[in-house]
């Protein structure tokens, strides 16, 4: 067993219908750029009734047909939201906790601690966040209940050096259930392949069709800051 094997991230999307919400953060192969992937998947109306909107510092996700939006409170939130030349990533509102702390000189991690796993038992949605750094290092942490009664919560941080090619993939969940089993062991290592429209066209075209509603993509050079981004949203 090498456990060291880079996977193929469009064989592991294409292998599952349902893994949820996804962050991939990583380094392109020639070590030059910062990569940062978000998407979001629905089962119900009020979750698919979604378009990813680009904002001056990330982006918020937006009701698509506003007259079908239910209730908002877990699913219209800001997933990206830039902070100096960091980056942070996230599942919920929980990216304005981690930018509160970190404007304070706070870790991420101390601002976790005031958070934890959505309240939408019996699924008990993991909250996930990655914060990538200028230098192209990064942190992923999940969130997730200790028990089926959601009754605690596991708090676990994963750190990333940032390696040429080399991504790691966080989900919120192993597959499609009922309830719908949550995301176990580590962020998944993957390849990153290609730039980025091509990157956003492996990822959205592997994503369950019926299942995809919104993606983010963002290379940052690594050298001067600057960064392009690409938005795919199944409402259009």
């Amino acid at each position: 067993m090498n456990v060291y094997e880079t996977g193929s991230l469009a064989e592991k999307l294409r292998s599952n219908t349902y893994p949820g919400r996804g962050i991939v953060l990583g380094l392109t192969a020639d070590g030059t750029h910062s990569v940062a992937a978000y998407f979001i998947m629905g089962r119900s109306q009020n979750s698919r009734n979604r378009v990813f909107v680009e904002e001056p510092d990330g982006i918020r996700t937006q009701a698509f047909d506003p007259a079908k939006l239910e209730d908002p409170s877990l699913i219209i939130y800001h997933p990206v939201r830039q902070v100096g030349r960091g980056l942070i990533v996230t599942n919920g509102d929980q990216t304005d906790t981690i930018r509160a702390f970190l404007e304070k000189g706070l870790p991420m991690e101390q601002a976790l601690r005031t958070r934890e796993f959505e309240p939408d038992g019996p699924n008990w949605t993991p909250r996930i966040s990655g914060l990538l750094s200028p230098d192209g290092s990064y942190k992923m942490s999940i969130l997730k209940a200790a028990d089926e009664k959601g009754s605690a919560c596991l708090r676990q941080t994963f750190e990333y050096p940032g390696q040429p090619g080399v991504g790691h993939f966080l989900h919120t969940y192993v597959c499609d259930g009922d309830p719908i089993p949550t995301f176990k062991g580590e962020p998944e290592r993957v390849a990153i392949e290609g730039g980025l429209d091509a990157f956003t066209d492996l990822i959205w075209e592997s994503l369950d069709p019926q299942n995809k509603v919104s993606l983010y993509v963002r290379y940052t050079c690594l050298e001067t800051g600057e960064h392009a981004c690409r938005i795919r949203n199944k409402n259009q």
